[in-house]
């Protein structure tokens, strides 16, 4: 299987476009805790290409200790990075799908921000997003973006976001653990594994599960 490359960000590139937005979230399936977005820039000539790039894929198919490795690195070359997280009160409220799309939307902002602090003129800036188009982003628009479909396994940009997403999500779900240890978080990580399931059943729901995914099927009658 092909590893992540910097293939899309280079036909961007030689559209005109100085600024490449790699974009990703995770926890979208997970039964407790936050959604998280990550997002990271490179520059066009990175030291990285030379590096740990060759490592980089999506988040999923990166073992935990070699994600912790690969997140240091990739804070370090990139210009730009960002994090972004949607609690759980919210995603209770406006479902996941609009959750994840404003945690996409809010880490985009922070991006954006971080640019316009460093460049006097009105930078051109392109975002990819792994999955489906974001709408409402002021300064971007759908004109420039790019849904890519497992875009996490296509592009470098993407994968990194994805990286760095993981590593924060996983790092407080660990923390979350400790406040809630029945429910073995530092593995599953919020997600319905077996174990998750059976807690629940034992358990109950906590104030971090999402009542609006249909837990209460695992609940005892």
């Amino acid at each position: 299987m092909k590893k992540p490359s910097f293939r899309e960000e280079k036909k961007i590139w030689k559209k005109g476009y100085e600024f490449v937005i790699g974009v990703d979230e995770v926890g979208r399936g997970s039964f407790a805790g936050p959604v998280v977005a990550g997002a990271v820039m490179f520059k066009r000539k990175s030291k990285f290409l030379n590096g740990l790039l060759l490592e980089i894929d999506d988040s999923k198919l990166v073992s935990a200790k070699k994600r912790v490795v690969l997140e240091k690195e990739i804070k370090k070359e990139a210009i730009f990075f960002a994090i972004s997280t949607v609690g759980v009160s919210t995603i209770n409220k406006i479902r996941v799908g609009k959750a994840t799309q404003m945690a996409i939307r809010k880490v985009i902002k922070t991006m954006l921000w971080r640019i316009m602090e460093v460049k006097k003129s009105k930078p051109h800036i392109f975002v990819l997003v792994d999955g489906f188009h974001i709408k409402y982003i002021r300064g971007i628009g759908l004109i420039n973006q790019k849904a890519i479909i497992k875009g996490d396994r296509k592009s470098i940009s993407i994968a990194a976001a994805s990286i760095i997403a993981k590593v924060y999500r996983d790092r407080l779900m660990r923390k979350l653990n400790r406040k809630y240890p029945c429910y073995g978080f530092s593995k599953n990580k919020g997600y319905g594994t077996k174990f998750h399931q059976q807690a629940l059943k034992k358990y109950g729901l906590t104030e971090i599960h999402r009542t609006s995914f249909n837990l209460k099927k695992f609940l005892n009658p």
